[in-house]
Protein backbone atom coordinates (compact mmCIF):
# COMPACT_ATOMS: atom_id res chain seq x y z
CA UNK A 1 0.00 0.00 0.00
CA UNK A 2 2.38 2.45 0.93
CA UNK A 3 4.21 2.19 -2.77
CA UNK A 4 0.91 2.56 -4.21
CA UNK A 5 0.49 5.81 -2.22
CA UNK A 6 3.52 6.78 -2.71
CA UNK A 7 3.91 6.49 -6.34
CA UNK A 8 -0.26 7.02 -7.28
CA UNK A 9 -0.30 10.88 -5.37
CA UNK A 10 2.84 12.22 -4.34
CA UNK A 11 6.27 11.75 -5.71
CA UNK A 12 9.37 10.88 -3.14
CA UNK A 13 10.77 14.65 -2.59
CA UNK A 14 6.66 15.10 -1.70
CA UNK A 15 5.54 17.34 -4.54
CA UNK A 16 2.44 16.22 -6.59
CA UNK A 17 3.06 13.90 -9.56
CA UNK A 18 1.45 15.58 -12.41
CA UNK A 19 -1.85 14.10 -13.97
CA UNK A 20 -2.16 11.43 -11.34
CA UNK A 21 -5.09 10.36 -9.46
CA UNK A 22 -4.76 9.47 -5.77
CA UNK A 23 -4.79 5.51 -5.01
CA UNK A 24 -7.27 5.83 -2.05
CA UNK A 25 -9.16 1.83 -2.86
CA UNK A 26 -7.79 0.18 0.25
CA UNK A 27 -6.56 2.49 2.45
CA UNK A 28 -7.90 2.69 6.19
CA UNK A 29 -10.00 5.65 6.89
CA UNK A 30 -9.95 5.99 2.77
CA UNK A 31 -13.10 6.94 1.14
CA UNK A 32 -15.66 4.16 -0.02
CA UNK A 33 -14.25 2.42 -2.98
CA UNK A 34 -15.65 4.22 -5.98
CA UNK A 35 -15.97 7.45 -4.84
CA UNK A 36 -14.21 10.30 -6.17
CA UNK A 37 -11.65 12.12 -3.84
CA UNK A 38 -13.06 15.79 -4.52
CA UNK A 39 -16.82 14.57 -3.66
CA UNK A 40 -15.57 13.08 -0.50
CA UNK A 41 -12.86 15.89 0.42
CA UNK A 42 -13.36 19.78 -0.31
CA UNK A 43 -11.46 20.94 -3.13
CA UNK A 44 -8.32 22.75 -2.89
CA UNK A 45 -6.83 25.51 -4.95
CA UNK A 46 -4.15 24.17 -7.29
CA UNK A 47 -0.91 23.94 -5.28
CA UNK A 48 2.08 26.57 -6.20
CA UNK A 49 5.60 26.20 -5.37
CA UNK A 50 7.26 28.70 -3.20
CA UNK A 51 10.84 27.69 -2.38
CA UNK A 52 9.90 23.84 -2.86
CA UNK A 53 7.08 23.95 -0.51
CA UNK A 54 3.48 23.84 -1.85
CA UNK A 55 0.94 26.18 -1.03
CA UNK A 56 -2.38 26.70 -1.27
CA UNK A 57 -5.31 29.13 -1.70
CA UNK A 58 -5.00 32.48 1.60
CA UNK A 59 -1.33 32.64 1.55
CA UNK A 60 -1.04 29.50 3.80
CA UNK A 61 2.14 26.66 3.78
CA UNK A 62 1.36 23.19 3.75
CA UNK A 63 4.14 21.08 5.54
CA UNK A 64 5.77 25.09 5.86
CA UNK A 65 6.05 27.34 8.16
CA UNK A 66 2.75 29.75 7.27
CA UNK A 67 -0.94 28.38 8.33
CA UNK A 68 -3.88 30.20 7.75
CA UNK A 69 -4.79 32.95 10.07
CA UNK A 70 -8.94 34.40 10.70
CA UNK A 71 -9.61 37.14 12.78
CA UNK A 72 -9.58 36.31 16.14
CA UNK A 73 -6.09 34.17 15.91
CA UNK A 74 -2.75 35.76 16.82
CA UNK A 75 -2.35 37.84 14.09
CA UNK A 76 -5.57 39.43 14.10
CA UNK A 77 -5.19 40.33 18.14
CA UNK A 78 -2.15 41.92 17.27
CA UNK A 79 -3.81 43.99 15.11
CA UNK A 80 -6.87 44.70 16.89
CA UNK A 81 -4.34 45.75 20.08
CA UNK A 82 -2.61 47.90 17.81
CA UNK A 83 -5.67 49.54 16.67
CA UNK A 84 -7.15 50.29 20.25
CA UNK A 85 -3.73 51.57 20.89
CA UNK A 86 -3.90 54.07 17.85
CA UNK A 87 -7.32 55.22 19.05
CA UNK A 88 -6.41 55.76 22.73
CA UNK A 89 -3.78 58.19 21.53
CA UNK A 90 -5.51 59.88 18.81
CA UNK A 91 -8.35 60.28 21.88
CA UNK A 92 -5.75 61.66 24.33
CA UNK A 93 -4.51 63.75 22.35
CA UNK A 94 -7.31 65.84 21.41
CA UNK A 95 -8.17 65.87 25.02
CA UNK A 96 -4.86 67.16 25.62
CA UNK A 97 -5.04 69.52 23.23
CA UNK A 98 -8.88 70.97 23.87
CA UNK A 99 -7.49 71.03 27.50
CA UNK A 100 -5.01 73.38 26.67
CA UNK A 101 -6.70 75.70 24.61
CA UNK A 102 -9.65 75.85 27.19
CA UNK A 103 -6.81 76.78 29.72
CA UNK A 104 -4.99 79.10 27.71
CA UNK A 105 -8.35 81.25 26.41
CA UNK A 106 -9.11 81.56 30.41
CA UNK A 107 -5.52 83.55 30.48
CA UNK A 108 -6.64 87.05 32.39
CA UNK A 109 -4.64 89.27 30.02
CA UNK A 110 -5.41 92.53 30.84
CA UNK A 111 -1.54 93.83 30.95
CA UNK A 112 0.38 95.83 27.87
CA UNK A 113 4.05 96.02 27.96
CA UNK A 114 5.72 99.51 27.49
CA UNK A 115 6.99 99.07 23.55
CA UNK A 116 10.40 101.29 23.43
CA UNK A 117 12.26 99.27 26.05
CA UNK A 118 15.64 98.09 24.39
CA UNK A 119 15.84 94.56 23.62
CA UNK A 120 18.35 92.59 26.22
CA UNK A 121 19.50 89.18 25.56
CA UNK A 122 17.37 85.88 27.43
CA UNK A 123 13.60 86.46 28.34
CA UNK A 124 12.61 88.28 31.74
CA UNK A 125 9.79 88.10 33.33
CA UNK A 126 8.40 90.68 36.38
CA UNK A 127 6.81 88.69 38.68
CA UNK A 128 4.63 90.35 41.39
CA UNK A 129 2.41 89.55 44.46
CA UNK A 130 0.13 92.52 45.27
CA UNK A 131 -2.01 93.18 48.21
CA UNK A 132 -5.10 93.52 46.22
CA UNK A 133 -8.99 91.84 47.82
CA UNK A 134 -10.41 92.39 45.01
CA UNK A 135 -13.16 89.47 44.98
CA UNK A 136 -12.79 88.03 48.16
CA UNK A 137 -15.58 87.88 50.54
CA UNK A 138 -15.67 89.65 53.93
CA UNK A 139 -15.50 86.04 55.39
CA UNK A 140 -12.58 85.61 53.17
CA UNK A 141 -11.04 88.93 54.61
CA UNK A 142 -11.34 88.23 58.27
CA UNK A 143 -9.96 84.67 57.78
CA UNK A 144 -7.02 85.44 55.80
CA UNK A 145 -6.14 88.80 57.85
CA UNK A 146 -5.71 90.73 55.22
CA UNK A 147 -7.77 93.85 56.31
CA UNK A 148 -10.33 96.03 54.38
CA UNK A 149 -8.08 98.32 52.69
CA UNK A 150 -9.60 98.52 49.05
CA UNK A 151 -7.26 101.66 48.55
CA UNK A 152 -4.23 101.86 45.83
CA UNK A 153 -2.43 98.27 45.35
CA UNK A 154 0.39 97.99 46.58
CA UNK A 155 3.56 95.00 46.07
CA UNK A 156 4.53 92.83 48.21
CA UNK A 157 6.63 90.69 46.15
CA UNK A 158 8.48 91.85 43.05
CA UNK A 159 10.76 89.03 41.20
CA UNK A 160 12.17 89.35 38.70
CA UNK A 161 13.12 85.84 37.03
CA UNK A 162 16.01 86.07 33.91
CA UNK A 163 15.73 82.81 31.77
CA UNK A 164 17.09 80.84 28.52
CA UNK A 165 20.85 82.35 28.32
CA UNK A 166 23.71 80.63 30.08
CA UNK A 167 23.63 78.48 32.71
CA UNK A 168 20.66 78.35 35.07
CA UNK A 169 18.01 80.48 35.09
CA UNK A 170 18.04 83.60 37.44
CA UNK A 171 15.59 84.77 40.23
CA UNK A 172 16.24 88.22 41.29
CA UNK A 173 13.99 89.54 44.50
CA UNK A 174 13.37 93.12 44.05
CA UNK A 175 12.90 94.66 47.73
CA UNK A 176 9.53 96.33 47.75
CA UNK A 177 11.03 99.80 49.58
CA UNK A 178 14.04 100.12 47.08
CA UNK A 179 14.35 103.57 46.52
CA UNK A 180 14.24 104.05 42.59
CA UNK A 181 13.82 106.63 39.90
CA UNK A 182 9.68 106.33 38.78
CA UNK A 183 9.46 107.78 35.11
CA UNK A 184 6.91 110.68 35.33
CA UNK A 185 7.20 110.69 39.32
CA UNK A 186 10.52 111.07 40.43
CA UNK A 187 12.38 109.08 43.12
CA UNK A 188 10.27 106.92 45.43
CA UNK A 189 9.81 103.54 47.06
CA UNK A 190 9.43 100.71 44.20
CA UNK A 191 6.47 99.45 45.63
CA UNK A 192 4.73 102.84 44.62
CA UNK A 193 5.26 102.32 41.28
CA UNK A 194 2.24 99.92 41.40
CA UNK A 195 -0.18 102.44 41.90
CA UNK A 196 0.58 103.62 38.37
CA UNK A 197 -0.71 100.32 37.14
CA UNK A 198 1.49 97.17 35.98
CA UNK A 199 2.50 99.22 32.95
CA UNK A 200 4.32 101.81 34.98
CA UNK A 201 6.19 98.95 37.14
CA UNK A 202 7.59 97.19 34.90
CA UNK A 203 8.67 100.65 33.10
CA UNK A 204 10.34 101.28 36.20
CA UNK A 205 11.99 98.08 36.67
CA UNK A 206 13.62 98.36 33.12
CA UNK A 207 15.05 101.52 33.65
CA UNK A 208 16.06 100.74 36.91
CA UNK A 209 18.19 97.26 36.27
CA UNK A 210 18.56 98.23 32.13
CA UNK A 211 16.87 94.93 31.13
CA UNK A 212 13.94 94.50 29.08
CA UNK A 213 11.07 93.16 30.77
CA UNK A 214 9.27 90.38 27.88
CA UNK A 215 6.18 89.38 30.24
CA UNK A 216 4.71 90.21 32.67
CA UNK A 217 2.63 88.03 35.97
CA UNK A 218 0.60 88.98 38.94
CA UNK A 219 -1.07 87.49 41.57
CA UNK A 220 -3.38 89.08 44.20
CA UNK A 221 -4.02 87.30 47.70
CA UNK A 222 -7.76 85.77 46.81
CA UNK A 223 -5.83 83.66 43.86
CA UNK A 224 -3.01 82.41 45.62
CA UNK A 225 -5.13 81.12 48.39
CA UNK A 226 -7.50 79.49 45.45
CA UNK A 227 -4.67 78.35 43.66
CA UNK A 228 -2.53 76.64 46.64
CA UNK A 229 -5.71 75.17 47.85
CA UNK A 230 -6.45 73.52 43.99
CA UNK A 231 -2.57 71.85 44.00
CA UNK A 232 -3.71 70.34 47.57
CA UNK A 233 -1.39 72.55 49.61
CA UNK A 234 2.50 73.18 49.47
CA UNK A 235 4.72 71.79 52.05
CA UNK A 236 7.51 74.02 53.88
CA UNK A 237 10.08 73.14 56.34
CA UNK A 238 10.95 75.61 59.20
CA UNK A 239 13.89 75.27 61.76
CA UNK A 240 11.89 77.33 64.45
CA UNK A 241 8.23 78.42 64.93
CA UNK A 242 6.69 81.52 63.39
CA UNK A 243 3.71 82.96 64.82
CA UNK A 244 2.66 86.44 63.40
CA UNK A 245 -0.31 88.19 65.10
CA UNK A 246 -0.82 90.41 61.52
CA UNK A 247 -0.74 88.10 58.82
CA UNK A 248 -2.23 85.50 61.31
CA UNK A 249 0.67 82.95 60.90
CA UNK A 250 0.86 80.15 63.35
CA UNK A 251 3.26 77.59 62.33
CA UNK A 252 5.31 74.76 64.42
CA UNK A 253 8.60 73.86 63.41
CA UNK A 254 9.01 70.76 60.83
CA UNK A 255 6.89 70.63 57.77
CA UNK A 256 3.74 71.42 57.45
CA UNK A 257 1.30 71.08 54.45
CA UNK A 258 0.63 74.69 53.78
CA UNK A 259 -3.25 75.52 52.74
CA UNK A 260 -4.46 78.29 50.80
CA UNK A 261 -4.50 80.64 54.17
CA UNK A 262 -1.50 79.48 55.64
CA UNK A 263 0.54 79.87 52.35
CA UNK A 264 -0.66 83.59 51.97
CA UNK A 265 0.26 84.68 55.89
CA UNK A 266 3.98 83.12 55.50
CA UNK A 267 4.44 84.97 52.06
CA UNK A 268 3.24 88.05 54.23
CA UNK A 269 4.87 87.19 57.36
CA UNK A 270 8.06 89.81 57.94
CA UNK A 271 7.24 90.32 61.86
CA UNK A 272 8.80 87.28 62.46
CA UNK A 273 12.48 88.48 61.39
CA UNK A 274 14.87 91.16 62.51
CA UNK A 275 15.74 92.04 58.67
CA UNK A 276 11.96 91.97 58.05
CA UNK A 277 11.31 92.31 54.15
CA UNK A 278 14.71 91.05 53.00
CA UNK A 279 13.90 87.41 55.09
CA UNK A 280 10.33 87.57 53.49
CA UNK A 281 11.57 87.98 50.22
CA UNK A 282 14.11 84.72 50.84
CA UNK A 283 10.65 82.70 52.17
CA UNK A 284 8.40 84.11 49.30
CA UNK A 285 11.25 82.72 46.74
CA UNK A 286 11.49 79.14 48.60
CA UNK A 287 7.82 79.13 48.55
CA UNK A 288 7.50 80.25 44.75
CA UNK A 289 9.71 77.01 43.83
CA UNK A 290 7.92 74.80 46.52
CA UNK A 291 4.45 75.43 44.70
CA UNK A 292 5.77 75.19 41.27
CA UNK A 293 7.89 71.75 41.96
CA UNK A 294 4.01 70.43 43.39
CA UNK A 295 2.30 72.24 40.60
CA UNK A 296 4.55 70.22 37.83
CA UNK A 297 4.64 67.00 40.04
CA UNK A 298 3.24 63.79 38.45
CA UNK A 299 0.33 63.57 41.51
CA UNK A 300 -1.23 66.67 40.27
CA UNK A 301 -0.26 66.70 36.56
CA UNK A 302 -1.47 63.25 35.67
CA UNK A 303 -4.48 63.65 37.63
CA UNK A 304 -7.48 65.19 35.41
CA UNK A 305 -9.44 66.06 38.21
CA UNK A 306 -6.47 68.37 40.11
CA UNK A 307 -4.68 69.13 37.25
CA UNK A 308 -7.69 70.36 34.80
CA UNK A 309 -9.20 72.68 37.95
CA UNK A 310 -5.30 74.00 39.42
CA UNK A 311 -4.47 74.91 35.51
CA UNK A 312 -8.03 77.12 35.69
CA UNK A 313 -7.79 78.57 38.70
CA UNK A 314 -4.16 79.24 37.68
CA UNK A 315 -4.96 80.63 34.65
CA UNK A 316 -7.87 83.23 36.25
CA UNK A 317 -6.30 84.00 39.17
CA UNK A 318 -3.37 85.83 37.67
CA UNK A 319 -2.57 88.60 35.45
CA UNK A 320 -0.68 88.63 32.74
CA UNK A 321 0.64 90.71 29.53
CA UNK A 322 -1.43 90.38 26.47
CA UNK A 323 1.78 88.22 24.69
CA UNK A 324 1.40 85.76 27.18
CA UNK A 325 0.66 82.22 26.32
CA UNK A 326 -0.11 79.16 28.10
CA UNK A 327 3.14 77.20 26.88
CA UNK A 328 5.36 80.79 28.23
CA UNK A 329 3.46 80.23 31.83
CA UNK A 330 4.54 76.18 31.48
CA UNK A 331 8.71 77.35 30.85
CA UNK A 332 8.16 79.65 33.74
CA UNK A 333 6.72 76.97 36.11
CA UNK A 334 9.75 74.95 35.41
CA UNK A 335 12.55 77.56 35.40
CA UNK A 336 11.30 78.46 38.81
CA UNK A 337 11.94 74.88 39.83
CA UNK A 338 15.45 75.24 40.21
CA UNK A 339 16.94 78.73 39.60
CA UNK A 340 19.57 80.55 41.17
CA UNK A 341 17.94 82.96 43.61
CA UNK A 342 19.23 86.11 44.89
CA UNK A 343 18.42 89.84 46.17
CA UNK A 344 19.26 92.80 44.37
CA UNK A 345 22.55 93.71 45.94
CA UNK A 346 22.10 96.26 48.95
CA UNK A 347 24.36 99.11 50.19
CA UNK A 348 21.82 100.51 53.17
CA UNK A 349 18.85 98.74 53.96
CA UNK A 350 17.71 101.58 56.22
CA UNK A 351 18.07 104.03 53.60
CA UNK A 352 16.47 107.67 54.53
CA UNK A 353 14.57 109.48 52.10
CA UNK A 354 12.15 112.07 51.41
CA UNK A 355 9.65 109.15 51.37
CA UNK A 356 11.03 107.00 54.71
CA UNK A 357 12.93 104.65 55.07
CA UNK A 358 13.91 102.88 51.91
CA UNK A 359 16.40 100.57 50.67
CA UNK A 360 19.24 101.70 48.56
CA UNK A 361 20.86 99.49 45.93
CA UNK A 362 24.86 98.87 45.71
CA UNK A 363 24.95 100.68 42.23
CA UNK A 364 28.50 98.82 41.44
CA UNK A 365 27.44 95.53 42.40
CA UNK A 366 23.87 95.77 40.54
CA UNK A 367 25.06 97.00 37.74
CA UNK A 368 27.35 93.98 37.65
CA UNK A 369 24.48 91.95 38.05
CA UNK A 370 21.97 93.20 35.98
CA UNK A 371 24.59 93.80 33.16
CA UNK A 372 25.41 90.38 32.49
CA UNK A 373 22.12 89.03 32.72
CA UNK A 374 21.66 91.71 29.58
CA UNK A 375 24.41 90.27 27.87
CA UNK A 376 23.27 86.48 28.48
CA UNK A 377 26.39 86.00 31.04
CA UNK A 378 27.19 83.90 33.66
CA UNK A 379 26.52 85.85 36.93
CA UNK A 380 29.70 85.57 39.21
CA UNK A 381 28.79 83.66 42.46
CA UNK A 382 30.07 86.91 44.87
CA UNK A 383 26.54 88.03 43.35
CA UNK A 384 24.47 85.12 44.42
CA UNK A 385 23.68 85.56 47.35
CA UNK A 386 21.01 82.29 47.65
CA UNK A 387 17.75 81.60 49.89
CA UNK A 388 17.49 80.79 53.61
CA UNK A 389 14.37 79.99 55.13
CA UNK A 390 13.53 82.12 58.15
Amino acid sequence: MSDNWSRGWYEGDGTPTRGASPQWAGAPGSPPRGASAQGAWPAQPAPTSQGGRATYGGGATYGGRRRFRFWGQPGHRVRRVITYLVTLVVVLAVAVAGTYFYINGKLNRTVTLPADATATAGTNWLITGDDSRNGLSTQQIIADHVGFDFGTSNSDSIMLLHMGTTGKPVLVSIPRDSYVDIPGMGWNKINAALAGGPALLIKTVEVATGLQINHYMGIGFGGLVSVVNQVGGVQVCLKTPLKDPDSGLNLPAGCTNLNGTQALAFVRDRHSFATEDLQREQDQRLFLEALMKKATSPGVYLNPFTAIPFGSTAASSISVDKGTSLWDLYQVSQALKDPLTTTVPIANANYETNAGDAVQWNSSQASELFNDLAQGKAVPSSLISGTTIG
